[in-house]
């Protein structure tokens, strides 16, 4: 959130007119500060000398299980200092002077963001539970609350009373937030006033409008043009981000393989914050949650790559980002066994499976270059959730879109690329990203052989499953019980799709390490094992 703030006051801010301005606050526990992710976010926070992240450190001491003393010796103020933040202390959480007096420190540290370390004790006043693991997880109970007002001095016993003195403080809070609302909207008037274009596209990009002609001029490719799904998605992205300015990202030290670089865009650095490629470094989980909040803040587009397999790492975010409902962009590349020689480790298996089963995740595996430039389309458009695109590493033939269906059959997830005589086939051939080559390739010897077949591709679930149940049906008729997917992948998500007799060509094991044509064939997964699964699901 901090980094959005950064980029958007470099890019929009003008001499008499700080439009973008604020500090970004957050709070963190024990627990907190002993998960990996606040080491990899506060290392790179620090590096890029976010001034104005404030982190208040509630320095309890205590966690589920009992006194951090079990688990946890960290110097955290030595530890964050060595990340290039300034620290400040409060030895009394109940010291509101300090406190306030800590903040108002950090607010002035403009070249480096700030924590502020403020010892508390949990169930504070309590005569039995102060300062115990038991008050972590479960409430006080009455007889305990009444003990701690009494030992407090609360005017009342009465449960949920509010005291007069205590109601009025806070309902002046909003009256002053009416006044700082107002006295922004004032400054803004007058920043719409001396920079109309300025504001137009600032307005434009916190709404989260598209710009006119935005995909006007996205990449063509012809059948001639065999390459990685990776290489095509660098391209579409950077023909859009000189569209969308908005777009804003990078990768997890990967970019010249995953191809997410924003040609000319600069690189994000302290004092450079309206650069547009982030260099996370290695450290997925992080730059999920990175991305998480710049979307949350708005105002940019978040874009963040990695290997499919690195997917693993940074699955709290992406789950997070769905249950939100944030419209960030994770492009995923080496797919699949298809990367060859970095063997098994590298190569996913059961990543597709487990990123399909997270609600309001959009996965788009595309089968060629021209179904890519319809995936970014996809991506851009769809605001409602995240969206993972997932690239080759190895080269794909381009489709011949003269001879088989248009790729803008993806925006509805599944489409028929080619057909039986007549549109009645015998038997449906399916299948996601590269593994459509190999559904193509035997619909064309079964079609040479007399027998009538349907090549489908299925790039997007989530999309297939949302159309009309008469569209489905189309795609996938039920009077046609004879199907066969193919992924080089986990097979479960495609049951639902061909149904009780249908059959799965997938990978119920782990990769190897090989070239990838070898594995392949290994493995099955070959325009003749495709050839006679068919034909023995027909027989």
């Amino acid at each position: 959130m901090a980094l959005a703030e950064a980029h958007l006051a470099t890019l929009f801010n003008r001499p008499g007119h700080a439009i973008v301005d604020h500090c970004t606050y957050f709070v963190a526990s024990d627990g907190d500060m002993m998960e990996g992710v606040s080491h990899e976010a506060c290392s790179l926070a620090g590096h890029l000398k976010l001034g104005k992240l404030i982190g208040i450190y509630d320095d309890n001491r205590i966690t589920i299980d009992g006194t951090t003393d079990l688990t946890f010796s960290d110097d955290t103020a030595r530890r964050f200092e060595s990340y290039g933040w300034h620290v400040e202390r409060v030895a009394d959480g109940n010291d509101l002077g300090a406190l306030d007096a800590a903040l108002a420190a950090a607010r002035r540290q403009t070249d480096r963001p700030s924590l502020v370390i403020v010892r508390t004790h949990i169930a504070y006043g309590s005569p039995h539970k102060q300062d115990s693991p038991e008050a972590h997880g479960a409430p006080l109970g009455a007889e305990e609350v009444k003990l701690t007002k009494q030992r407090l001095g609360w005017p009342s016993l009465e449960p949920f009373h509010v005291p007069e003195e205590s109601l009025e403080h806070w309902r002046r809070a909003r009256d002053r937030g009416a006044r700082l609302e107002a006295e922004w909207r004032k400054r803004h008037d007058a920043y719409r006033a001396a920079h109309p274009d300025l504001a137009r596209e600032l307005e434009r990009r916190l709404a989260g409008r598209l710009p006119e002609a935005w995909d006007a001029d996205l990449p063509g490719f012809a059948p001639t043009d065999a390459q990685a799904t990776r290489a095509a998605s660098g391209k579409v992205l950077n023909a859009l981000a000189a569209k969308l300015p908005e777009l804003i990202g990078g990768s997890a030290d990967l970019a010249g393989s995953t191809h997410v670089v924003f040609k000319n865009g600069g690189d994000v650095a302290a004092g450079s914050w309206g650069a547009r490629n982030v260099h996370f470094g290695v450290r997925e989980h992080a730059m999920g949650a990175i991305l998480n909040g710049l979307a949350v803040h708005g105002g940019v587009r978040p874009v963040g790559s990695t290997f499919l397999i690195f997917s693993d790492y940074m699955r709290p975010p992406i789950r997070l980002a769905a249950l939100c409902h944030l419209p960030a962009i994770f492009v995923f590349t080496h797919d699949s066994i298809g990367l060859g020689e970095d063997g098994p480790t590298h190569q996913p298996i059961e990543q597709l499976a487990g990123l399909r089963a997270i609600p309001n995740l959009t996965v788009i595996r595309p089968a060629d270059a021209t179904e890519v430039v319809e995936a970014w389309r996809a991506a851009v458009q769809h605001q409602s959730g995240p969206v993972a695109l997932v690239c080759t590493r190895q080269k794909v033939p381009v489709i011949d879109r003269a001879r088989y269906a248009p790729a803008n059959g993806l925006r509805l997830g599944a489409y028929v690329l080619a057909d039986a005589p007549g549109g009645r086939p015998a038997v449906i051939l399916m299948a996601s990203g590269s593994e459509v080559e190999l559904v193509l390739g035997a619909y064309e010897t079964l079609a040479a052989a007399g027998i009538a077949a349907r090549a489908v591709s299925m790039p997007c679930m989530e999309f297939f499953a949302s159309q009309p149940r008469d569209y489905r049906d189309a795609v996938l008729p039920p009077s046609v019980p004879a199907r066969l997917a193919v992924e080089a992948a986990a097979p479960q998500p495609w049951y639902r799709w061909v149904a009780d007799h249908g059959v799965v060509l997938g990978l119920e094991r782990f990769g190897a390490s090989a070239p990838y044509q070898r594995i392949y064939r290994e493995l099955g997964l070959t325009v003749e094992d495709v050839v006679r699964k068919a034909k023995e699901l027909l027989e």
